[in-house]
Order: structure tokens, then sequence, then C-alpha cells
């Protein structure tokens, strides 16, 4: 699936509610949209000037929602889903949200002590932690420190009730990504 409009994206992402990364509900505690957008949240706090990687955390689970159960693939499945619309850094930041998580487990164990009870029952199917090879590719990769921030935000970003803004304030900022987009393939 390959997303071409705004509308189709928010459309998707208000499909996330209600929507679990588990099927059965036994992963994160909040659904898919509530996730995201605390993700989102968390990155607009914490890198105000980077709205490529505040998009990336809006979006970075909905392969849960394109692929139901493909734990190891959902970033790659996302990453594809928006790669025409909202760019190869914003999908490479989604494809690598996993690899962070990866990279996170290999090098810091406090970070890993820390997973989800879900996290840690996917980053079986995902490969597990990163070997030295893998890790040293990793952090040469151009991405390595926003992807880590991506998958920082993430595993912070699973808190219930917590008050977030509403997935329509979102629509302006992934408008602005959109138009940067546009204007680079011009």
């Amino acid at each position: 699936m390959s997303i071409r409009t705004v509308d189709d994206l928010m459309n998707l992402l208000g499909d996330c509610e209600d929507a679990w990364d588990m099927p059965d509900r036994s992963g994160d505690p909040v659904d898919i949209l509530d996730h995201d957008r605390q993700c989102a949240e968390l990155l607009r706090r914490d890198f105000p000037d980077d709205e490529e990687l505040q998009v990336a955390g809006l979006v970075h689970d909905i392969g849960h929602l394109l692929r139901p159960g493909d734990d190891a693939g959902h970033g790659r499945h996302g990453a594809d889903a928006v790669r025409g619309l909202l760019g190869e850094r914003v999908a490479r930041l989604v494809e690598l949200h996993v690899v962070a998580k990866r990279y996170l487990v290999a090098t810091d164990a406090v970070h890993a002590e820390r997973l989800s009870a879900s996290s840690r029952r996917t980053l079986v199917a995902q490969g597990g932690a990163l070997s030295e090879d893998q890790i040293r590719a990793f952090r040469g990769d151009p991405e390595f420190a926003a992807a880590v921030a991506l998958r920082r935000a993430d595993d912070a970003g699973k808190v219930v009730g917590l008050e977030v803004a509403p997935l329509e304030s979102w629509r302006p900022v992934v408008e602005r990504v959109v138009e940067r987009v546009a204007e680079g393939n011009r």
C-alpha cells in the first residue's frame, strides 16, 4: 500500500484508534494512535526544529495496522507506505526504529531492562540484539542519531491516559513535510 495524500494518511492514522500492535491486545497498553501521538509529542518537545522526525514518530507504527501480526516487518511496511508522500528520510526513520531497538538492547543494559514486556517479546521476532558488525554499520548510518531518538520516544510513549494533542493538530506539520518533499522533487 502506498499512501498518496495527506487526507489518506490522516484517515489511516484515524483508523489506528482502537487498533493495537498485537491483535489480541496483549502488547502495548495504549492503542496505535495514542502511542504514535505520544511518540510524536515527545519528539516535538525534544526536537522542535525537526518536523520530519516528529512526523516519523507520528506514523512509525502504522505497519501494525497495514500488516497485523508482522512484528518483524512492521517498520518496513510503514516505511514503504509513506515513502512517496513523506519522503525518503521519514520512511527511513520509520524503518530504522526497529533496528534502533535492537541496537539499544545490545548497547544499553538499562534500556534493555526497561523494555516493555511486549517489546521484549517482539525483539525475538525482530532478530534480537544487534551483533558487533551490525552495531558498527548502524552507527555509520546518517540517520543513526535520529533513529535512536525515535526509538527512545517510542519506548516512552506508552502511557495510559496521557493527554496529548489531537490527531488533527498534526495536519499542518504533515502538510509542511509533504510540501518540502514535493519541492525537493521539482
